[in-house]
């Protein structure tokens, strides 16, 4: 929300009034100097939103603070040209409004589109996250990344490397928005006080890896030539994508790293198809080279990559992890039920370049059980499942 800046004001008269951490405010507001913030000032006061509202009869501002559980001040920093001793019938003013809910809408088939109306709703209303595209799908759609915090610790989680493991998405984003919640609210996930974590932690997520195969895997093929008929035609005529893991050119993204990439190939198929073709080299695909590019240029000292399904915390590579792996894996373990699992009979994961080139802790997460896609009325097991590594992954 919106306020605009009067004389005597700051930004810590700001984060008291409407009760929200004086660090969230400077975050949401970074080309603002907070020692010479200037008169008329626009700053934005994140966990709020302004509603537009219009005057009837009689009301006084005094009357509408009491009954929108705002102060006074508040609706003047929203309104800076009102004068409130002369309101009009019909006058349209912002009443504050706190938000206390979730802005992500998980339970649904969650595509591209609906990931970046969520994203659009995040970015109103905490300001202080910070959205960018580290790419382009096939088909041109942006690879968001998002960020929250600004600590030394450099912990990333993706979701939906695999069309119909989309599940993962909406996941990854409902836990997102709890935290932001939990943020300005300065309160607790299952007793976690995140705070701290915002402050010690840089979260990387990168939602939706592969936006064209959960499109085509929730929407059916394309309108755009040459791509609809050669989806069509790998897919062996059918029209029901369900079991289509790769992205739109028929490369599974999993299978694109430059780890062992030459075994994975040598054991799966040698043309594009709904799964398991690694492309002709690695790094082939843009999905894949958006997220090398990314992972070198952050530094993460962790990664988490989530996918269904299994139940199981995948924590090895080639006995090239580092002691902590294991010891971070069962903690996963204990905080979610999940099977940690040294290694798999695979290569050329995203996760296995990770422990690979960085000898770092990376773990492939596979959420949830049954065929894939998962159903919809699996959406809350997962998640309460999944929270408990989302959290571990911060703070441990």
């Amino acid at each position: 929300m919106d306020v605009f800046v009067r004389q005597g004001d700051s930004l810590y008269y700001y984060s008291q009034l409407f009760n929200i951490p004086l660090q969230l405010i400077l975050d949401s507001n970074q080309s603002v100097n907070p020692q010479q913030i200037s008169l008329g000032q626009r700053i934005q006061v994140p966990g709020y939103v302004g509603l537009d509202y219009q005057i009837r009869r009689g009301e006084s501002l005094w009357a509408l603070a009491q009954s929108r559980n705002v102060s006074v001040d508040e609706i003047l920093l929203a309104n800076p040209n009102i004068d409130p001793s002369s309101l009009q019938i019909g006058q349209t003013i912002k009443i504050p409004l706190r938000i206390t809910w979730r802005v992500v809408n998980g339970k649904q088939n969650y595509d591209y589109e609906a990931l970046s109306i969520d994203i659009r709703r995040l970015q109103t209303v905490y300001p202080f996250i910070k959205v960018s595209s580290i790419g382009s799908s096939v088909m041109g759609k942006d690879l968001q990344e998002i960020i929250i915090g600004n600590g030394n610790k450099r912990v990333h989680y993706d979701g939906s490397f695999h069309a119909n493991e989309w599940i993962t998405t909406p996941i990854i984003m409902t836990f997102l928005n709890d935290y932001l919640l939990s943020l300005t609210s300065q309160g607790s996930i299952r007793g976690v006080l995140t705070t701290p974590l915002y402050e010690q932690t840089f979260l990387s997520i990168v939602p939706m890896v592969n936006p064209d195969g959960v499109n085509l895997v929730i929407n059916g093929p394309p309108t755009e030539e040459p791509y609809r008929s050669n989806v069509i035609e790998w897919n062996s005529g059918s029209t029901n994508f369900s079991g289509w893991k790769a992205n739109i050119n028929g490369v599974d993204l999993n299978d694109q790293f430059p780890a062992l990439w030459e075994l994975e190939r040598d054991r799966n198929p040698k043309s594009p198809g709904p799964r398991d073709y690694g492309g002709e080299s690695p790094l082939s695909e843009p999905e894949a080279i958006a997220m090398a590019d990314l992972t070198r240029k952050r530094d993460f000292a962790r990664v988490l990559p989530f996918h269904t399904q299994g139940q199981v915390i995948y924590w090895g590579f080639e006995d090239l992890q580092p002691p902590e792996n294991e010891v971070l894996a069962i903690q996963f373990g204990e905080a979610s039920g999940y099977i940690p699992v040294e290694t798999t009979n695979s290569y050329a994961g995203y996760k296995d370049w990770f422990i690979q080139d960085w000898r770092r802790p990376g773990f492939t997460i596979e959420l949830g059980i049954g065929t894939n896609p998962l159903p919809l009325s699996q959406f809350d097991e997962i998640y309460e499942d999944a929270l408990g590594i989302f959290l571990s992954a911060l703070y441990l």
